[in-house]
Parts: structure tokens; C-alpha cells; sequence
């Protein structure tokens, strides 16, 4: 039942990710390409004019990235 999901975001997309936690009035700076990215794998959302993150956003920003645990080690 819990899909096993592996994003390899760029660094745009995991920072523009993150920034969508943040209250909506300050995600209007993101960029409007990384932002479509986003939308297109079904992690961001749009609610009216600002953008939100969704609930499997929200599961991938808390997983995190193959790439970040290789940083880390």
C-alpha cells in the first residue's frame, strides 16, 4: 500500500519544495518553471493564485533524497 517513491530532484526543486512550507504569501517568488515541474509530479498544487504543497510533497520532502543521505555521508 505505501508506494516506494524515489524523486531525484535538482536543488531547484527540492529548494522551491521546502519554500512551499512556508505561509503562501511568501511562496509567490518561485520560479514559475521548477514551480510547473512540481505540479507535473503531483507535488505542488495550486489553491487560486498560490501555490501549496500536497500530501505527497509533503511525503517526499520528509523522506528526503538518495542524493541528501549521500551528502550526509
Amino acid at each position: 500500500m505505501d508506494a516506494d517513491i524515489d524523486y531525484e530532484l535538482t536543488r531547484d526543486q527540492w529548494e522551491a519544495l521546502k519554500a512551499l512550507r512556508a505561509p503562501a504569501t511568501e511562496c509567490r517568488a518561485l520560479s514559475r518553471s521548477v514551480l510547473a515541474q512540481l505540479i507535473a509530479l503531483g507535488l505542488a498544487g495550486m489553491n487560486g493564485d498560490l501555490p501549496v504543497i500536497t500530501s505527497m510533497g509533503r511525503k517526499v520532502l520528509v523522506r528526503g533524497s538518495s542524493k541528501l543521505l549521500d551528502v550526509a555521508a
